[in-house]
């Protein structure tokens, strides 16, 4: 039997292993996309909505629905969508410093997302951190199997704790992601130890993996990025927040200047793609889903330990992946962008990034920069050597990246097929 057909005789072993959660994911997909046609003719969208605002951006009409529609998917009693969000990390920084002030303490649940770290104050010695403004931040640790301990976290609470923060995706790191059910336990839970107390959700990669959102489950503010699930692989930029009313508006202040806040901002030719990309995101995110299912799939049956496993349901697009060694890391992640439609000639190499602390591949073959939504697969060069892989605008695109992928590592004795082994490889 050669390479090719063993990789063939994987696949289908791989398809059928993943049948169930397909179905399952597509069903999902099915009652998000009916929610979301409901709530746009809820707010009457139409084409009017569309049109550019300049300037100052004021009475932009299309801008104040789009808000309103994000607010109704999320759960929640108001939000703002705003192109002018750099990154998810940019949304995040600035819902936490709209509602807290110098004296306050953060309280995060396991370790956040390295370039928030940065932006808290907790690595590096960046301006402007929320540290330098005089407001405390503690971790929480999580429990031995990387969930949060409901008891651990009351303990970290003081009279100080203004705001408990809470990462839904699993980041970069191995534990597993917090599914909307023990989000919404968590906030109970939290809710009764301290009446009051804001409860922050980082919904980055989360977004229309299940039935329901953060808002659903009572978390007072949220936030995420356009270039991830909700922007649908469309919005070339922005981010946005959503929570109670008077969060929203405490972050609007400080998003653009206290006495504008949510009034101003123009939203120049972005609103067409915004609402066609939140109108998309359910199935967009269905097919990422059934790519993330699918790579764990094919990458287990060769052996290598997978983060959920191929049959966990998902809350998150994040494919956790350990390749044990540095070169089997860096080359599956070079395979990765060989197999993209975009700067497939350019081959990743491990290198400096601002806000992290080790070298990082990336490969990311992406139409928009940076676009998460679309099929990357990136990590920290740092022990057990983890790749994360995320997104897919289209599951057949993942299903060929990973088996070129794969191929790649065969042909180069850095992995074996479990039909093959006489090319073992002690590597």
């Amino acid at each position: 039997m050669n390479r090719r057909d063993s990789l063939e005789q994987l696949e289908e072993v791989a398809e059928t292993k993943i049948t169930a959660r397909r179905a399952a994911v597509e069903k999902t997909a099915e009652v998000n996309q009916a929610r979301v046609l409901q709530i746009f003719q809820e707010e009457k969208v139409a084409a009017v909505h569309f049109q550019p605002s300049t300037g100052y951006g004021y009475d932009d009409m299309g801008r104040e629905t789009l808000d309103r529609v994000y607010a109704k998917i999320f759960g929640t009693e108001k939000a703002m969508v705003r192109p002018q969000f750099i990154s998810g990390t940019h949304a995040i920084t600035t819902a936490l410093f709209g509602v807290l002030r110098p004296g306050d303490h953060l309280l995060y649940c396991g370790r956040p997302y390295d370039t928030l770290e940065t932006a808290i104050g907790l690595s590096g010695r960046e301006k402007g951190s929320m540290k330098e403004f005089g407001i405390s931040c503690d971790i929480a640790p999580l429990s031995e199997n990387g969930l949060p301990d409901p008891e651990v976290l009351a303990s970290w609470i003081n009279e100080d704790t203004k705001v408990v923060a809470l990462q839904r995706s699993k980041g970069y790191s191995n534990r597993p992601s917090l599914t909307i059910e023990k989000l919404e336990a968590l906030i109970t839970y939290i809710k009764q130890i301290k009446p009051g107390i804001i409860v922050f959700v980082d919904n980055c990669y989360g977004e229309f993996t299940e039935r329901n959102e953060p808002g659903h489950a009572g978390a007072d503010l949220l936030a995420g990025s356009l270039i991830k699930n909700p922007g649908g692989g469309l919005v070339r930029t922005g981010g946005y927040i959503a929570g109670s009313a008077t969060y929203i508006e405490e972050a609007a202040a400080r998003f653009a200047a206290p006495g504008i806040g949510l009034e101003g901002g123009a939203t120049l030719h972005s609103l067409l793609e915004m609402y066609q990309g939140i109108f998309m995101a359910p199935h967009i995110v269905s097919q990422a889903l059934m790519g993330a299912h699918y790579t764990a799939a094919m990458l287990e049956e060769v052996g290598l330990n997978t983060v959920p496993a191929s049959t966990d349901p998902r809350t998150d697009l994040i494919q956790a992946v350990q390749f044990e060694n540095k070169e089997r890391m860096i080359r599956f992640c070079q395979a990765i962008q060989k197999a993209s439609p975009i700067d497939s000639m350019v081959q990743p190499n491990p290198s400096p990034m601002p806000g992290y602390e080790d070298e990082v591949i990336m490969a990311a073959g992406t139409f928009i920069q940076g676009s998460s939504i679309e099929l990357s697969a990136d990590g920290p060069l740092r022990p057990p050597y983890t790749a994360y892989v995320q997104g897919g605008l289209t599951f057949p695109h993942v299903k060929y990246a990973v088996k070129q992928a794969l191929q790649t590592l065969l042909e180069e004795k850095l992995l074996t097929l479990p039909f093959d082994k006489e090319n073992q490889n002690p590597m």
